[in-house]
């Protein structure tokens, strides 16, 4: 499939955005150098930088410890870019692949919304077999491996070099997964060829999928090939309103004959955090519930 104009326009616009954001911080250093983790956000998941050495040949990268807030919960370590590392090959290879670039460019707030919802509701995952898509780096996928029993966790993403990052970063935690099965693989969301994974899974996780209305189709009916079919499956998506585009994409949902059900207030710690924000608050300037507070949508087969 060739990239639509469209796509790639909002490609570059998030690149300039992204480029914007950089010239105003290039003096901070530590975790503001890593794109994975913004200065604006609910920062449910505490994190740290560990290791990142501007001046080494390996200055692209840099690992960041994100510490689970659960007791006994094992420290996760992940190998992302910095935030001064984009190059137009990133956007070469999106337009090639038709994917988004954004799991590489910068975090969204609702992944780490994401992770934590996942983290404080082990038994929707024990034992059962779960996949995130357009994963990014794989936050969530890797916090329900390490702290919910899950029996498999798959992490995908369209975006090669995204997956490439993923595989990485679950040798890394290898440790910290006890005996549920981790990895990464590449999904687009348009594949035909999904024999192996069709009706297959639990659960589906995403966050901040809905973004590209172009990709909202594709987006549910890979929902639908992933999910069980014959026995209880759900699917969790956060995301923003945005405009009109998560109302879009609930109608393709409700089209190819899936159901769901919307909800605002999940969880008490990010909603008394969104009250905050929404009255003002130096943290997040500019913060707007349309654009930046995730709603839950939960996706099922059955009524």
């Amino acid at each position: 499939m060739e990239p639509t104009s469209s796509s790639s326009s909002l490609r570059w616009k998030i690149l300039r955005q992204a480029l914007l954001r950089r010239s105003d911080s290039q003096s901070q250093a530590g975790i503001k150098r890593v794109s994975r983790k913004a200065t604006q956000g609910f920062n449910l998941i505490p994190c740290q930088v560990v290791d990142s050495s501007p001046g080494s040949e390996n200055s692209r990268e840099a690992c960041v410890c994100y510490t689970i807030p659960t007791p006994g919960s094992p420290k996760l370590y992940l190998t992302q870019r910095v935030d001064n590392c984009s190059d137009l090959n990133d956007f070469e290879i999106s337009n090639r692949h038709n994917i988004d670039n954004t799991g590489l460019v910068c975090q969204w707030p609702s992944e780490d919304v994401l992770a934590n919802f996942c983290k404080s509701q082990p038994d929707r995952f024990r034992g059962k077999r779960v996949i995130e898509l357009g994963s990014g780096y794989g936050l969530a996928g890797l916090v329900i491996a390490a702290a919910t029993e899950a029996s498999e966790v798959v992490i995908s993403d369209g975006n090669p070099q995204v997956v490439n990052y993923t595989k990485r970063n679950i040798e890394s935690n290898s440790m910290a997964f006890g005996d549920t099965s981790v990895k990464a693989m590449e999904l687009h969301w348009n594949q035909h060829e999904l024999s192996e994974l069709t009706n297959t899974f639990d659960v589906i996780v995403a966050s901040d999928c809905t973004f590209f209305k172009e990709f909202h189709k594709q987006l549910a009916s890979v929902t639908k090939v992933l999910l069980k079919a014959k026995e209880p499956s759900e699917a969790l998506f956060f995301s923003p309103k945005r405009g009109d585009s998560l109302d879009k994409f609930l109608k393709e949902i409700e089209d190819i004959g899936l159901h769901y059900v919307l909800t605002e207030n999940y969880d008490s710690q990010v909603w008394k955090c969104h009250e905050t924000l929404v009255t003002g608050d130096e943290s997040w300037p500019n913060y707007d519930k349309n654009h930046c507070y995730p709603l839950l949508i939960q996706i099922t087969n059955h009524n």
